[in-house]
């Protein structure tokens, strides 16, 4: 696996790749990160705008400021360029002092190259460990035993039905398996009902992908597949071969390669189509007179599957804090911040006003957003897979979005959607 950013080029200071950065940080306001004022604290966030939790997020940086007046914060947003703009910054030693972001794609390989810290020791020094969920922590600690950030927002990844449209097309139940998801596609197709909508040109579609997949693989299998790009494996070609069973069925909205998440949520919020996998953060967007009349389960299951119960993702690295270089020089001010973010109010106030899930723990539930309740009380009506993304190398991460937008074309038979997921990993 080689990361597009190298220790070589972090630690190039002075070099010509630093001084080539500095001139775009200082026409750019959301890369002049690094703010030369010791009493500033400078947070890079996905939050602010229109991503989920952001106005509890600014309500929680106004209560922080008045509760710390002599400390200012500044806050730098990015949408999914925030990867790509930290980098920057920090090959020209500008970048803020936390930053917000999950672990996917580039940010996998941050601490390995020191453009972050290993934030374990100060987990304990602040007493904040035992506050994490167990599995939250691992998720979060790397092979060499480094936790890369404080681990924080989590999600439970459930397929959200819509009865009120499987009743009005005669699906009496929740599909549970695929031969039953396949005859309740055809009959929502008769009264003019998309089935399974999915952003099949995008994250959206790469994971649900990898989910009907590790239909026929164990844990340990689908960390081989993800990890290496091995999928000879008879359990990967059994699951690829579901998949395009089911697509090949109509199971999928039409032209589904070609829609994105946003395209996803809209049809099923709209109520025109029937069923999609999708995150708590989509389940909390639900608007409430469909929210009233939706069920969430787990994806049907083939003949012979590996797991018991239909399946759904769990995951536990949506948003986590690093602490860069530039943090550790300010660290009483970076603790201040998190000890505040991990108060158990805090945190309560995400999962109420937001509908967030979350890495720590907590006993407050999402009760103004049913869906979201309704995910994490499934237990053991279902069984979990692996999210890929801390498996699958950061190279390899855009060239399997592409695999799948063709993979979702219908046509493309088996052995070529195995080739195409291997082919993603060569560059890797």
């Amino acid at each position: 696996m080689r990361s597009s950013l190298t220790r070589r080029g972090l630690l190039a200071a002075g070099s010509g790749l630093a001084a080539a950065a500095l001139p775009a940080l200082s026409g750019c306001s959301s890369l002049a990160a690094a703010d030369s004022d010791p009493d500033t604290l400078v947070v890079h966030t996905q939050l602010g705008t229109t991503a989920p939790g952001s106005p509890t997020y600014l309500a929680a940086l106004d209560r922080f400021r008045k509760e710390n007046p002599g400390l200012k914060v500044k806050n730098l947003i990015n949408g999914d360029d925030l990867g790509q703009v930290y980098e920057t910054s920090r090959l020209a030693r500008k970048e803020a002092d936390v930053v917000m972001v999950n672990l996917y794609d580039k940010t996998l390989a941050w601490t390995d190259v020191d453009a972050t810290v290993d934030v374990g020791p100060y987990l304990d020094r602040w007493g904040l460990r035992d506050r994490v969920l167990p599995t939250a922590l691992q998720a979060w600690t790397d092979a060499r035993g480094r936790v890369r950030a404080f681990p924080y927002f989590a999600t439970n990844w459930p397929v959200a039905y819509n009865r009120a449209l499987l009743d009005r097309a005669g699906v009496d139940a929740v599909p549970t398996t695929g031969d039953q998801l396949i005859a309740a596609a055809r009959k929502l197709r008769a009264k003019g009902i998309a089935p399974v909508t999915v952003g099949g040109n995008d994250w959206t579609g790469q994971k649900l992908l990898a989910q009907i997949i590790q239909t026929y693989l164990t844990a340990d299998e689908a960390r081989h597949a993800y990890s290496t790009g091995d999928f000879g494996g008879r359990g990967v070609r059994d699951g690829i071969d579901y998949f395009v069973a089911l697509r090949d069925a109509g199971v999928f909205a039409d032209k589904a390669q070609g829609l994105t998440s946003d395209l996803m949520t809209t049809q099923f919020n709209t109520q025109t189509a029937a069923i999609q996998s999708a995150m708590s953060s989509a389940l909390a967007k639900v608007p409430e007179e469909v929210a009233r009349h939706t069920e969430v389960g787990g994806w049907p299951l083939g003949p012979g599957a590996a797991h018991e119960r239909p399946t759904i993702i769990r995951a536990f690295t949506l948003i986590g804090f690093w602490i860069s270089p530039n943090g550790v020089r300010k660290i009483e001010h970076v603790e201040k911040f998190l000890r505040f973010m991990y108060r158990p109010d805090t945190v309560s106030r995400f999962i109420r006003e937001s509908g967030r899930d979350m890495a720590l723990r907590t006993d407050t539930v999402s009760t103004d957003f049913p869906l979201v309740a309704a995910a994490q009380r499934l237990g053991g009506d279902v069984s979990q897979v692996l999210l890929p993304d801390v498996y699958v190398p950061p190279a390899a991460t855009q060239p399997l979005i592409t695999a799948t937008s063709t993979s979702f074309t219908r046509g493309t038979g088996a052995a070529k959607v195995r080739a195409l997921l291997e082919a993603a990993y060569r560059s890797a």
